[in-house]
């Protein structure tokens, strides 16, 4: 039989109202009594349940987790720490799974019915208007890796993607590529297009650079690959921002099925710095994207907002850097 907490009351000496006291976080009770209830639940391994007290508190302390990217593995490594770090600070994660959706009102309404207290909207595809529907319908938000603006209408955690393509592009620069190519994401996506915006801002500042641009189909390393193998029928470019590091992971692949050596014959660069683009056998020049700093920040911000739910909102928005590996050129 399952130890209640009438068993934890009458061994504790108490009364059950205290003993649920003890338990309801932010509810009066003296430390004597405390000191008993404690001691009793530990004898009778009792825990409390978490969804008797969501009643009392009126608080579910769940928090909606959204992404719609499930082919990038950067969202193993993204999720599992999203899930850790709402965890340690007593939250409980809700993943929705947003593959192929593109109009938030059902995802809104299961939110609602599981009476989650936030909703994280993890990505950098959707647009703005997708987490502020959540906002709209009264759900706490923060859309983390979304993008960013002066005065965003929903809290805002990520990088700036235009900064990002203008990197990309001064790094096939700085390494005396010539005719450069941008491979992104999928043209519906916020990310794909801000990278894409900044790349051609920092190529038209230099007439020299011949450039060229294509757009995958997902970000996914099938998409990367069979892009890069339609490009390379036809005069490629010695160097390529692809966006993304599985995108550039596909396109490694398929660079190599043609016999050429990422660095020495095509360069490319990517963006994320997942943990697959450290194998020794990828070795991926990339632009590092601070994913633990922004999770952490998230996370911050949902407590903020469990807090303050009339947080003004707010864009954190932190800074990249170019991570040197093996497939470009050294610098000149």
């Amino acid at each position: 039989m399952a130890v209640t907490l009438k068993d934890v009351a009458a061994l504790a000496g108490v009364s059950r109202s205290a003993v649920s006291r003890t338990f309801t976080e932010g509810a009066s009770v003296s430390a004597k009594t405390r000191s008993k209830v404690e001691k009793a639940a530990k004898e009778l391994g009792y825990s409390p349940n978490a969804l008797a007290s969501s009643l009392t508190t009126g608080r579910t302390k769940l928090i909606g987790l959204i992404s719609n990217n499930f082919h990038n593995p950067i969202f193993l490594e993204v999720f599992d720490q999203f899930t850790r770090a709402l965890q340690e600070r007593g939250l409980r994660p809700l993943i929705v799974n947003l593959t192929d959706e593109r109009e938030p009102a059902n995802s809104v309404r299961m939110l609602r019915q599981y009476s989650v207290d936030a909703a994280i909207v993890a990505s950098s595809t959707l647009p703005p208007s997708f987490a502020k529907a959540f906002h709209d319908a009264g759900v706490p938000v923060v859309h983390t890796f979304g993008r960013s603006a002066t005065s965003p209408e929903v809290h805002v955690v990520g990088i700036d993607n235009v900064e990002c393509g203008r990197m990309a592009a001064r790094e096939l620069r700085a390494r005396g590529y010539k005719r450069i190519g941008y491979l992104g994401g999928p043209k519906d996506a916020t990310s794909a297009m801000d990278r894409f915006r900044g790349f051609m801002e920092e190529v038209e500042r230099h007439p020299v650079l011949e450039v060229s641009h294509s757009f995958a189909g997902a970000y996914s390393f099938e998409a990367g690959r069979e892009e890069m193998l339609r490009l390379l029928k036809d005069n490629p470019a010695e160097g390529y921002f692809c966006g993304d590091d599985i995108l550039s992971i596909g396109a490694l692949s398929a660079l190599s099925d043609h016999g050429l050596k990422p660095g020495k014959d095509v360069g490319v660069i990517g963006l994320n710095d997942m943990e697959m683009s450290r194998w020794e056998s990828v070795n991926l020049t990339t632009i590092h994207q601070p994913i633990k700093q922004i999770i952490t920040s998230s996370v911050d911000l949902v407590e903020e907002m469990l807090k303050d739910p009339d947080r003004y909102p707010e864009a954190r928005i932190f800074p990249c850097r170019v991570i040197e590996r093996g497939t470009l050129r050294p610098r000149l």
